[in-house]
């Protein structure tokens, strides 16, 4: 598949980390794979997904290093899809992405809501500082700027905003 990205984003974050998640077919096949789907057959079933579609999504996401391909079974050969530590460590972002969208609904109309496993109760997802604890929601309190691997035109869009600091950034 091509990249998307345009040459000026290659060093930014959400640029490169929309190139492996961004699309529509792969955030529903994390979606399945965090309720617990491996196997082909499972995410064909819920996807409704065509074969070659999901044949190519599962490579990606393999090569990637989101999914693990796994054999399950030897004769005939068939293979699982595990997440692997890289894949697990999205679900925050597809939890965040679904309750964004569940905000924008009203109750009744939510087809799934994130629980606790334990109590049943309902919760509700926010992006906080893990230092701090502070929401991350508030873009004046909280802002981008150049990290220690920025290029020239990464410390130039920032400094255009204001945002360079003084001293350099903490290791």
């Amino acid at each position: 598949m091509a990249s998307r990205i345009r040459l000026e984003d290659r060093e930014c974050p959400l640029s490169t980390t929309a190139q492996h998640v961004g699309e529509w077919w792969t955030l529903l096949l994390l979606h399945d794979a965090f309720d617990g789907y491996t196997r082909f057959d499972q995410f064909q079933q819920s996807l409704g997904i065509s074969t070659s579609m999901l044949t190519a999504r599962l490579k990606t996401l393999v090569a990637d290093g989101l999914l693990e391909r796994r054999p399950y079974r030897t004769n005939p050969v068939r293979h699982e899809y595990v997440l692997t530590e890289r894949g697990r460590s999205l679900r925050p972002v597809i939890v965040a992405l679904a309750a964004w969208g569940n905000r924008h609904l009203a109750p009744e109309e939510r087809s799934m809501v994130l629980v606790d496993a334990a109590t049943g109760e309902e919760v509700e997802p926010v992006v906080v500082d893990a230092r701090t604890g502070r929401p991350l929601d508030d873009p004046d309190a909280f802002v981008f700027t150049p990290g220690p691997a920025a290029s020239e035109a990464m410390r130039t869009r920032y400094e255009d905003l204001g945002r360079v600091p003084e001293a350099p950034l903490p290791a």
